[in-house]
């Protein structure tokens, strides 16, 4: 009787610390997914609107001038000569 009971509360034991490592295991696994999907987040940059043609470009792709974004230095050229003809009116 005394070797049976020995045995559950080893068994009860084991029981519980393989239920702990799969939820430290579990837990690990889930931070490990979010900081690689935070890190894929970083690498991709939040997007902004070129002020010409409303295309959204990458903040790493795009040109800044006069508190604006731009796709490209064309539209940037295109977008400040208009706005000075207006100006200019």
């Amino acid at each position: 009787m005394n070797l049976l009971i020995i045995r559950l509360i080893i068994f009860a034991v084991l029981f519980l610390a393989g239920l702990k490592l799969y939820r430290m295991y579990r837990q690990w696994k889930l931070d490990h997914d979010d900081s690689m999907a935070d890190d894929n987040h970083r690498v991709e940059g939040q997007m902004v609107r070129c002020a010409w043609c409303s295309v959204h470009v990458p903040e790493s792709e795009a040109l800044r001038d006069k508190g604006e974004w731009f796709c490209s230095s064309a539209h940037r050229d295109r977008y400040l000569q208009e706005r000075q003809s207006d100006e200019n009116e």
